[in-house]
C-alpha cells in the first residue's frame, strides 16, 4: 500500500497517545439495540456454559484425558470470549470504540494466542480418540495425566509463542491516518490494511503463523482420523463402528467448524478481503463456536452429565438440608 494521501506516519514506539478506533457495525446503526442485545445474550450463556463444564470437570476427583482436554478447551473458550466480546459490545453501544495501540496489540495477541491454542488441543483431542479407537488395550498407559498436561502446556506455549512473533511483525509498521478499523475487533487482515507500507515481514509472519497454528495441528488431526478409519474399515459389528463413530463425531463437527472459518479468514488471497464478509465469519467463530462447544460438544460426553447430574443432586440436597 502506498504512503501517498496519508495525513502521517506514525510508529508504534513513537506514538503513546497513538490510538485506533473499532468501528464494529458502525454501518447497522439502526439495528445496535438489537444487536447489542442479542450479543449479549449469547455471551453471558456462552460463559456460563462453558463455565459449568469448567467447573464440572475441576470438581471430578478422577479425570480421564478427554474430560481433561474438554476442561482446558472451556478455559480457553472462556478466555477467548472475554478478549474479544466485551469490547465489541461497548462499540456497539457508543457507535464506534477507541483502543489503544498497546490495547491492540495486547488483544491482537491473546485473540492468535488463545485460537492456536484450542487448535493443538482439537489435535490433541483427536490423538485420544485414535488411541481409544486404534489401541483401546493401550490406552491408559499412553494416555497418562503426565502426557494430556504436556500436550495442553506444549501447545499453550507454542501458540502463544508464535502469537507474540506475529503482533510484533505487525505492529512493527507504520499506520496511516486516519486509523479506523473496520471490524469489532483487532484482527490481523483489518489491522494490516491500515499500514502505509508494504510489510513484507508481516504478510511472512502470518503465514508462519498459519502453517504452525493452522496447518500442522490440522494436518496432525487429518492423520488421526485416517488412522481411525483404516480402524473401522477392519470392524465387522455395525454396533462396533457405530460406537467408535460416537466417541468421534462431535469433535469433528466442532473442528470443521472452527478450522473452515479459520481458513476462510487467514488462508486466501489478500486481494478478496471484505470487511462486511469477514465481521459475518468472525461473528461465528468468536460468538457461535464458543457457545456451540458446552451445548453441542460437552454435553453429548457421558461423564460430563454424569459429573453434572452429580452437582445437580448436591445443590437439591443442599437446597432441602
Amino acid at each position: 500500500m502506498s504512503c501517498e494521501g496519508c495525513m502521517e506516519r506514525d510508529n508504534v514506539s513513537s506514538g503513546a497517545a497513538m490510538e485506533f478506533v473499532l468501528l464494529g457495525f458502525s454501518e447497522l446503526l439502526h439495528l445496535r439495540v438489537l444487536l447489542f442485545f442479542i450479543f449479549l445474550i449469547v455471551h453471558l450463556v456462552t460463559l456460563a456454559g462453558n463455565t459449568m463444564i469448567f467447573m464440572a470437570v475441576v470438581m471430578e476427583p478422577s479425570r480421564p484425558p478427554m474430560l481433561f482436554f474438554l476442561g482446558q478447551l472451556s478455559a480457553v473458550e472462556l478466555c477467548y470470549t472475554l478478549v474479544i466480546v466485551p469490547k465489541a459490545l461497548l462499540s456497539l453501544a457508543v457507535g464506534g470504540s477507541p483502543i489503544s495501540v498497546l490495547g491492540c496489540a495486547t488483544q491482537m495477541h491473546f485473540f492468535v494466542a488463545l485460537g492456536g491454542a484450542e487448535c493443538f488441543l482439537l489435535a490433541a483431542m483427536a490423538y485420544d480418540r485414535y488411541v481409544a479407537v486404534c489401541q483401546p488395550l493401550r490406552y491408559a498407559a499412553l494416555m497418562g495425566e503426565g502426557l494430556c498436561l504436556r500436550l495442553a502446556l506444549a501447545g499453550a506455549l507454542g501458540a502463544f509463542a508464535v502469537a507474540l512473533g506475529l503482533t510484533v511483525a505487525v505492529f512493527r509498521l507504520p499506520f496511516c491516518q486516519p486509523r479506523r478499523i473496520d471490524h469489532f475487533f483487532c484482527d490481523v487482515p483489518a489491522v494490516l490494511r491500515l499500514a502505509c507500507a508494504q510489510g513484507y515481514a508481516a504478510e511472512l509472519a502470518l503465514l508462519a503463523a498459519c502453517v504452525l497454528l493452522l496447518l500442522l495441528p490440522f494436518l496432525l488431526i487429518l492423520a488421526s482420523y485416517l488412522c481411525i478409519a483404516v480402524a473401522l474399515l477392519g470392524v465387522t459389528s455395525p454396533v462396533g463402528r457405530g460406537k467408535a463413530f460416537s466417541t468421534c463425531i462431535s469433535h469433528l463437527a466442532i473442528t470443521l467448524l472452527h478450522y473452515g472459518c479459520a481458513t476462510f479468514i487467514y488462508i486466501r488471497p489478500k486481494s478478496s478481503y471484505s470487511p462486511a464478509r469477514d465481521k459475518v465469519v468472525s461473528l461465528v467463530y468468536t460468538n457461535v463456536t464458543p457457545l456451540m462447544y458446552p451445548l453441542v460438544y460437552s454435553l453429548r460426553n457421558k461423564e460430563i452429565r454424569g459429573i453434572l447430574r452429580k452437582m445437580l443432586r448436591r445443590k437439591k440436597i443442599g437446597a432441602l438440608g
